[in-house]
């Protein structure tokens, strides 16, 4: 089944240094951008992370910093990349988790501001696990009958993505081709910042969902206790987490002064 979609969308993954979002780095990031009319564009690059890739990172996507060592670092390509992605919904395999939140801190540092405002995240992940609980290897071979033989490939893994989710949605009428429904379905719980550190309570509110003030709505913790927020900043905490709670900050203080 082709995609129904009004604007493009990108199926992307990325290699990275290591799991960690707010430290580690990109060394390969491969796009797949679909358009509404068919069309396809595939870019990958190559990245050098300007930091040591771990042996144990390398055996899993297998780039070494030999690999990478005359490659262009992430801020030489960073305003090319977000050209190829500011107006499209965005696809992945755990790209709300991972992906998606990475790509955001490698924007940032590069002083792009990056959000995903009015545009959908569909994470094929998720559809996947809420339907069969499998991985991606497995779900190309159920969904496609393949054998992903390149697997941690990005350019591989991309594409298997792309082509999983045609395959569940020509398996599962309950799915709504459309991308909108797609990401609502394929999102686990709703979050304010990527990585999940602030969630939403039942009225709507932003809410910490780690540490001693979870559950607590994060105005409230910032106006009774306002040494917490330059603690959370200058935390090790991702730099769109950071970004969202100044706004939460700026919008208590407008309220205040109005």
């Amino acid at each position: 089944m082709q995609l129904n979609i009004t604007r493009p969308i990108c199926f992307f993954d990325l290699e990275t240094t290591g799991i960690n979002v707010a430290k580690d780095r990109i060394v390969e990031i491969s796009i797949l951008k679909v358009f509404p009319d068919g069309k396809e564009e595939e870019h990958t690059y190559l990245i050098n992370p300007t930091v040591p890739i771990p042996p144990q990172t390398t055996a899993v996507h297998g780039i070494s910093d030999a690999d990478v060592v005359n490659a262009p670092t992430f801020k030489e390509k960073a305003q090319e990349i977000y050209d190829l992605v500011k107006d499209s919904d965005l696809a992945g395999y755990n790209s709300n988790r991972f992906d998606i939140p990475l790509l955001a801190e490698e924007l940032l540092r590069c002083d792009i501001d990056f959000d995903m405002k009015n545009r959908n995240a569909v994470d094929v992940q998720n559809i996947f696990h809420k339907m069969e609980q499998r991985t991606l290897v497995a779900a190309y071979k159920f969904y496609c009958d393949k054998d992903l033989t390149n697997a941690h490939s990005a350019a591989a893994d991309t594409k298997a993505t792309y082509e999983v989710l045609k395959a569940q949605l020509d398996r599962y009428d309950s799915l709504e081709n459309n991308m909108k429904s797609l990401a609502e379905f394929s999102t686990r719980k709703k979050i304010a910042d990527f990585a999940g550190f602030i969630g939403f309570d039942k009225d709507d509110k932003e809410i910490f969902t780690f540490g001693k003030h979870k559950g607590k709505r994060v105005e409230d913790v910032l106006d009774k206790e306002p040494g917490y927020f330059g603690w959370l900043q200058n935390a090790d905490f991702p730099l769109f987490t950071k970004k969202v709670l100044t706004a939460i900050k700026l919008r208590k203080l407008n309220t205040k002064l109005f």
